[in-house]
């Protein structure tokens, strides 16, 4: 994964209304109603079928750090997807999004203009416009022109009211962060 769905899939778990499962056995057995059998939840959490059942049972109760960060992962990947579905939804269609970000911000501007990219720390609320194109399959390099065009957008072009020929890129991002 891309810093950009990195940053995404951490404000999606920000809406969970219910926390995720705590206990090894609880989480197990989440994992397998959503996989349907313990060969499914082996295979995803890259251990043996009967490691995984001896955590269903109980017989043992702590994992190594490897594998619970794996269970805990698979978890929260799969938690309340109605409830991140209607976060984005919402953010794409009404609030928009705030992005912070570190990154590098080049640019394809008219003669006379520098272009020379420099990294730049950047807290912006992008309007829902961009965001509406659609998301869902799109690889990193997708995402982050969305959100160049929606940076490009609000803080460089500032509304529509300076440096209409613009273009922006968006490279080299120290870190990400995104909230709905």
């Amino acid at each position: 994964m891309g810093e950009i769905e990195d940053a995404i899939g951490r404000a999606d778990q920000e809406a969970f209304t219910k926390d995720p499962p705590k206990t090894l056995k609880g989480r197990i057995n989440f994992l397998l109603k959503q996989l349907k059998s313990t060969r499914a939840v082996a295979a995803e959490l890259g251990v043996s079928q009967r490691a995984v059942e001896r955590y269903r049972k109980g017989d043992r109760k702590t994992p190594p750090k490897v594998v619970a960060d794996r269970i805990e992962g698979a978890v929260r990947a799969r938690w309340q997807p109605v409830v991140r579905g209607r976060r984005r939804k919402q953010a794409a269609a009404t609030t928009g999004i705030t992005v912070e970000t570190r990154a590098r911000f080049g640019y394809t501007a008219p003669v006379g203009t520098t272009d020379d990219g420099r990294m730049r720390r950047l807290t912006a609320r992008l309007r829902p416009a961009p965001l509406r194109r659609p998301a869902r399959g799109a690889d990193d390099r997708d995402l982050r022109a969305i959100v160049a065009e929606g940076l490009q957008e609000i803080y460089f072009r500032d509304g529509g009211t300076r440096a209409d020929q613009l273009r922006v890129e968006f490279t080299d991002i120290d870190y990400c962060d995104v909230s709905f």
